[in-house]
């Protein structure tokens, strides 16, 4: 879960690193008083998940609240990358002499967390990767170990930052650690991290991923952060209901049972649909082990739901959950959801006991269903029945 900006801005000062006051604001008339409250130079910021605020307009610096208040009608409902503005965060201003970047992420590639910092920030770390490589630190972290004071002094160094320098932001970098083992986050980033006029280091502008994976047990607290308003209706549906969905742009819904197969179903279908109009996966949907009648008709519910979806392939593995199952599973759930299941399913299993799964589904007969011998079979009918 990506937080907002004011919504990493408070986590940093819950562990202690530096920030500047933020006041959250939805009408113009809640950030001139916001405004007032701060005092001062103040920037109006739109909250969004996404970059390129700035260059859209959707950062404005305000020397009184009038101006505050008219910063405010031009960036609440802007369109940001797809985003609309709902909501902006009233930040105090800052003096700023210098900008650095820092970051801590999960490095999935090596297994470890990696360190990103550059003493010249306040661009897209993706621009400064590219343009200026030599320029960005890359410090691995030991995940048993983090980032403590001669870490971050190794970071800091490393980034070229100036000797007397070293101490300070080293120790925001120790404190921007344990936002992220604190908090089990995935990333967090500061751009940028500056020092101001009167030797301050203050983060300005954070961003912060957490781990879903830690919310249920570990953060139940999370749970308040999320947005459940900007959430995907069907990505919301599935969750409620306990499936590993992530919705596409494509036309093929795509169910199948096991992370790994699902995705080596959504490059067979993609494969498949160069060659019926370009047709592609719809979303991603993993039904786990446990294909019954209701977690099947609770995965058709949703990829149902989506109207770009113009056919479904359900291409399962029975191993735990036998075949027969899943096709007592599939037919349940066409029974619950009755009229409300009107595009065409391509069904494919195997594994054990899969002959048996297909005479069960074989002899319902359903007008809906065919039934595929192989997967890239499947993939096959399906991209050309989406393509109908």
């Amino acid at each position: 879960m990506d937080l907002y900006e004011y919504q990493a801005r408070d986590v940093f000062e819950k562990y202690g690193v530096p920030v500047l006051a933020g006041i959250v604001a939805d009408t113009p008339e809640e950030v001139k008083a916001a405004a007032e409250k701060i005092g001062g130079v103040v920037v109006v910021k739109a909250q969004v998940k996404t970059g390129g605020r700035g260059k859209a307009g959707g950062v404005k610096v305000a020397k009184t609240p009038d101006e505050a208040y008219e910063a405010a009608k031009a960036i609440l409902g802007l369109d940001i990358k797809g985003h609309v503005v709902k909501r902006v965060m009233v930040a105090q201003g800052a003096a700023i002499a210098e900008e650095f970047y820092f970051s801590v992420l999960l490095d999935r590639a090596n297994r470890s967390y990696l360190s990103l910092c550059s003493v010249e920030g306040g661009m897209e770390i993706e621009q400064l990767a590219v343009e200026k490589p030599e320029a960005l630190a890359r410090i691995e972290v030991d995940p048993l170990t983090g980032i403590d004071k001669d870490k971050a002094v190794e970071i800091a160094r490393a980034a070229n930052f100036p000797e007397d320098l070293v101490e300070k932001v080293s120790d925001v970098f120790v404190k921007l650690y344990d936002v992220y083992k604190g908090e089990d986050a995935t990333l967090v980033e500061v751009n940028p991290l500056v020092r101001t006029e009167d030797g301050s280091i203050v983060a300005l502008d954070g961003k912060v991923t957490l781990d879903d994976n830690a919310s249920e047990i570990r953060h139940p607290e999370h749970e308040e952060l999320e947005d459940k308003d900007a959430a995907d209706p069907l990505e919301a549906k599935a969750k409620e209901s306990g499936l590993n969905y992530v919705k596409l742009d494509g036309e093929v819904g795509i169910i199948g049972n096991g992370a790994g197969l699902v995705m080596s179903t959504l490059d067979v279908v993609a494969y498949a649909g160069e060659n019926h109009g370009g047709v592609k996966p719809a979303n991603f949907l993993d039904i786990g082990g446990g294909a019954s009648a209701s977690v099947m008709a609770a995965g058709l519910d949703v990829i149902l739901g989506d109207p770009q979806v113009k056919s479904v392939f359900v291409n399962v593995f029975g191993g735990i959950t036998a075949c027969d199952a899943v096709a007592n599973g599939i037919k349940g759930a066409l029974e619950t959801l009755g009229d409300t299941a009107s595009k065409p399913l391509v069904v494919r299993l195997d594994g054990n006991a899969v002959e048996e799964g297909r005479a069960i589904l074989a002899e319902y007969a359903h007008p809906l269903v065919t039934l595929a011998a192989t997967m890239d079979e499947g993939a096959d009918k399906a991209a050309a029945l989406a393509n109908a």
